[in-house]
């Protein structure tokens, strides 16, 4: 089940820019492993986006993940998040989080599970 955060406004006139994101899965099945696939897509004019990352990595059973992601320099981003394991469903928990230069939170830059946007599928990568 893909999930998205929508397009983040990442410049200082809306805030605290983002240096980094941060984003942490946590698999609470005791037995299955999870697949968990993040593209990260941003624009640097907020007209053209394209693929400043992709990742895929397995969080074992039980286990905690967090990967950090730089994101610098761009005025917005997205960042969509696939889980998948060998359950129809994997057990697991997610954020993403802004933290600027400084490796402080950016509070208008947080999304817990519940705020992230469930989406049919992951975009092709551009």
């Amino acid at each position: 089940m893909p999930y998205s955060t929508g397009v983040v406004m990442n410049t200082r006139d809306f805030g605290t820019a983002s240096a980094n994101i941060v984003v942490s899965a946590r698999n609470l099945d005791l037995n299955n492993a999870a697949i968990v696939e993040v593209q990260i897509f941003a624009s640097v004019n907020s007209t053209v986006f394209y693929t400043l990352d992709l990742a895929a990595y397995v969080v074992p059973a039980n286990s905690y993940s967090v990967r950090e992601f730089f994101i610098e320099g761009n005025v917005a981003y997205e960042v969509q998040i696939l889980v998948t394991g060998t359950l129809l469903t994997p057990n697991v928990l997610l954020s993403v989080y802004g933290i600027d230069e400084f490796n402080r939170l950016v509070a208008e830059q947080r999304f817990a599970q519940a705020e992230l946007t469930f989406i049919p599928s992951l975009s092709p990568s551009m």
